[in-house]
């Protein structure tokens, strides 16, 4: 039996006025979903335990069977480990966005948050950016490291957890009430903005009608993380296959495979059959039994407010990762159970993550079902099925049971 999950990251949603108080998932044409809804198990689970904050990190520790609140130490160092960075016990890892502030003659607390992802900036360009970051303020006390697309990494040596606020969380709100409270952090992200907005990369893109990658942002503050085997956990040897560091970064906590996929980038174009074809060469080919697969463009989708494109990432999904998987799982003759589902909502109206159960299907290629279900999240709670402690939903797909 092999085991996949199948990660549509920020995938739920709620209902939308223009969709005809339909989501995007309940709207998208979902051909491959529905026809395995029919002959699975679907319902809501809870990935975000009670008083946590609704990350992606968070919520993709408890898809794969880490209880948040045991394994948690911040998302910056699940990203340290992505990188390559050896973190000693006394650093604490920053999370550092390359972000798109108004461009204005108003004081830099007075500016307004525009783009979380400077327009979905490529690595190449936020490499550049960051080593002008980098030559100006980088000392033995702050480290930058360059990671994948807007998502870079600081290194704070003998610092402290602070409260940080994610800029997602605050797309076109004024930033002056959400700086960090320590006064370096908030010295440095001012200085980036003199260092950045005007850089000749920068010029270029907005020439191009991109937004100026013009400051970063630090958050996600947290301490070396420790997470035990997924192997020596489940007796199930795992690979992951994401284009996002901190997914990677969880790999590498985990003792997992990391499967590079050439163009996979976490956009809404990224590569997503190359995704697909990976995953089963990694379970038929490279003697892994558990494959999770990534997506990360529904959550970017949602950040950006696009209904259209949410849809969009949806419907790849389905024609352009379940299918393929299912196509080519179906030929092996190999039995598989699937797991698909999202890591917590990223809906259009809020354009951050909440809290909320999300929907899931989880597959069994060895059953014999019949049911009329449609995936989306209404029929999946109208289904009556609800997994409470939503780290628990790994032991169904392994086993059959939540216990």
């Amino acid at each position: 039996m092999k085991y996949i999950v199948v990660l549509g990251d920020g995938m739920a949603d709620e209902p939308i006025e223009e969709l005809g108080m339909k989501t995007p998932l309940e709207y998208a044409k979902t051909p491959m979903m529905d026809e395995l809804a029919v002959k699975s198990e679907i319902g809501l689970a809870k990935t975000i335990p009670e008083g946590m904050n609704p990350g992606s990190d968070t919520a993709n520790l408890a898809v794969l069977g880490y209880y948040p609140k045991k394994y948690y130490t911040g998302r910056s160092p699940l990203e340290a480990l992505s990188i390559g960075v050896d973190m000693n016990t006394t650093d604490i890892a920053l999370r550092c966005n390359i972000v798109t502030v108004s461009e204005d003659d108003l004081p830099y607390e007075e500016k307004t948050i525009i783009d979380h992802s400077s327009s979905e900036i490529s690595t190449e360009d936020a490499t550049v950016l960051l080593e002008a970051v980098r030559a100006e303020l980088e000392t033995d006390i702050y480290k930058y490291y360059v990671g994948t697309s807007y998502r870079h990494l600081t290194i704070w040596d003998k610092g402290e957890v602070v409260d940080l606020t994610p800029p997602h969380d605050i797309l076109t709100r004024v930033i002056g009430e959400y700086l960090p409270k320590d006064e370096k952090l908030k010295e440095m992200m001012k200085k980036s903005y003199d260092i950045l907005n005007n850089h000749p990369l920068n010029v270029e893109r907005a020439k191009k009608g991109l937004n100026k990658a013009n400051s970063i942002w630090f958050w996600g503050a947290g301490t070396r993380p420790a997470l035990d085997s997924f192997e020596e956990k489940t007796g199930k040897k795992g690979a992951m296959i994401s284009a996002v560091d901190l997914l990677k970064g969880i790999a590498v906590g985990a003792s997992m495979v990391n499967v590079e996929v050439e163009g996979a980038d976490g956009t809404l174009h990224t590569n997503y059959e190359g995704k697909a074809h990976a995953a089963v060469k990694v379970l038929m080919e490279d003697g892994c039994d558990f494959v999770y697969v990534h997506v990360e463009a529904p959550d970017e989708m949602g950040h950006q407010g696009s209904t259209t494109n949410k849809i969009t990432a949806i419907e790849a999904l389905d024609q352009r990762v379940i299918k393929i998987i299912k196509d080519e799982m179906d030929a092996t003759n190999e039995p598989y159970r699937m797991l698909i589902m999202p890591d917590h909502p990223t809906p259009i109206r809020c354009r951050t993550h909440t809290s909320d159960p999300v929907p899931y299907i989880l597959y069994d290629s060895t059953a014999d079902k019949a049911a009329t279900w449609h995936y989306n999240e209404r029929e999946a709670k109208d289904s009556g099925n609800y997994v409470e402690e939503g780290y628990k939903m790994i032991n169904k797909l392994l086993t059959g049971e939540q216990e």
